[in-house]
């Protein structure tokens, strides 16, 4: 498995959000003649970082309006999950169901032994068990490869880096001022403008591949424990049609906010750019899976 190196190419990026931060931190410092403002921002996002992972499942949950449900409400759903915790020798997360049509499904919680998997009504629907079954397996692996712990630290980095950087343009422009008696002033100025407004672009462009390169190591890693690649090609080619003709709200921000969780774009299809998409392009993920299956790399565990 990880034949693409995405757990480097994860570390890679989160190192490179941490650059930016400490950059911006530089300039501050070198501005404001203080340390303060960095001491500041690490302890309010240690502690971001530290609630969002605690009460990830909490709030992805809510935002989806999903309701817990019984072995006797979801019969396959259940026995599938089940048979699939049995053979990754992990614990069966609770199950929930999300009252909307739009064909998605995500999984959250901070460890496997407090994880929850939620399906939507519409992907309950649309799909047969078989291409179900691959999509469960798809989100059990975020949970066994700590995807939620990733994704959180990587939010609040990314939340972080706004926030300094918002501060950043009062700091570069009063400590440029400051300093023009000195000559100086108008090079820190220009620097700390141009860190203000490009940082969080770019924390935001790494926030986002990171995302993706998730993406990628659930589908093999799930495609692996089901054994069954092409079935989850053929699955996520009927969500993003789905998800196409019955989207969910983009204006809703609690939407927003998990849509990186799901296993594809809940949003209707659009010429976004490829930095900017909180999920591979399905045409890339399944050309992907067709190839595990061809070289039949999925049967390779451990």
């Amino acid at each position: 498995m990880h034949r693409h190196y995405n757990g480097l190419k994860t570390a890679l990026l989160l190192g490179g959000m941490w650059v930016v931060l400490l950059g911006i931190g530089w300039v501050i410092a070198n501005a404001t003649r203080s340390s303060f403002f960095i001491l500041l921002f690490g302890v309010v996002g240690l502690a971001g970082t530290a609630y969002s992972y605690w009460n990830s499942d909490k709030l992805a949950l809510a935002s989806m309006r999903a309701v817990a449900v019984t072995p006797q409400q979801a019969p396959a759903m259940y026995r599938i999950v089940h048979e699939l915790s049995q053979a990754a020798g992990q614990p069966m997360p609770r199950l929930y169901i999300a009252p909307t049509m739009s064909p998605n499904a995500f999984a959250t919680g901070r460890n496997p032994e407090h994880a929850a998997v939620c399906c939507t009504e519409g992907i309950l629907q649309l799909l047969d068990e078989r291409e179900l079954r691959a999509v469960l397996g798809h989100e059990l692996m975020h949970v066994y490869n700590r995807d939620i712990l990733t994704s959180s630290v990587a939010a609040a980095v990314a939340g972080l880096i706004t926030s300094a950087a918002q501060m950043l343009q009062f700091a570069a422009f009063f400590g440029g001022r400051g300093n023009d008696e000195r000559g100086g002033g108008g090079g820190n100025l220009l620097v700390g403008l141009l860190m203000a407004f490009l940082a969080p672009v770019a924390a935001s462009v790494i926030q986002l591949a990171i995302s993706r390169t998730r993406e990628y190591d659930a589908d093999e890693d799930g495609s692996t424990l089901t054994g069954d690649p092409l079935a989850l090609a053929s699955a996520l080619r009927k969500i993003e049609g789905g998800a196409n003709q019955r989207p969910m709200n983009p204006e809703d921000q609690r939407l927003v906010n998990t849509s990186h969780l799901m296993i594809a774009n809940p949003f209707r299809g659009g010429a976004v750019s490829g930095l900017f998409r909180t999920h591979p392009s399905t045409d890339d993920r399944v050309a992907r899976l067709e190839n595990m299956a061809r070289t039949g790399d999925f049967y390779r565990r451990g």
